[in-house]
C-alpha cells in the first residue's frame, strides 16, 4: 500500500524572535527550502501580524509548506506536505531547522491518502 502524499508536522522551539518576526526572511526561508528539496515552487503568500507574528503559505507543484510563528515564544509551527516521490518533506524540514536557527525540533509524519483496494476508495466516496 502506497501512499499520495507525506505530510510532515513539525514545530520549532528556541528560535530567535528576529528571524521569526522577519516576514522577508521566512518567506525567502520558506521558498528556499521547498527548492532545496526538489520542488517546484507556483504560489506564495505571506502576512506580517501587528504587533508581532508570520504566517504563509509556499504552494507547490507537489502540495504546500506553510508558518505560522509566535516569536515572543520562540516557536514556529510548520506544514511540510508532498505528493509523489520526488521531493522528500524532510530535507525542507532540516533546511528550516538549520535557518531558523531552532533549538530543537519535535516533528512526525503521516502518510495521506492511503488506498488499499479499489473498493476502499469507492467506500470513501460515499
Amino acid at each position: 500500500m502506497s501512499a499520495l502524499g507525506r505530510h510532515v508536522l513539525a514545530e520549532f522551539y528556541g528560535c530567535p524572535a528576529e528571524i521569526l518576526n522577519d516576514i522577508e526572511r521566512i518567506e525567502r526561508t520558506m521558498v528556499d527550502a521547498a527548492l532545496e528539496a526538489g520542488a517546484e515552487v507556483r504560489e506564495v503568500a505571506f502576512h506580517k501580524f501587528s504587533p508581532q507574528g508570520v504566517s504563509g503559505v509556499v504552494v507547490i507543484s507537489e502540495s504546500h509548506l506553510a508558518i505560522h510563528t509566535w516569536p515572543e515564544l520562540g516557536y514556529a509551527a510548520v506544514d511540510v506536505f508532498t505528493c509523489g516521490e520526488k521531493v522528500d518533506p524532510w530535507i525542507s524540514c532540516n533546511y528550516l531547522k538549520e535557518y531558523f536557527a531552532a533549538q530543537r525540533i519535535d516533528a512526525k509524519e503521516i502518510k495521506r491518502g492511503m488506498f488499499q483496494d479499489e473498493a476502499s476508495v469507492k467506500a470513501a466516496n460515499f
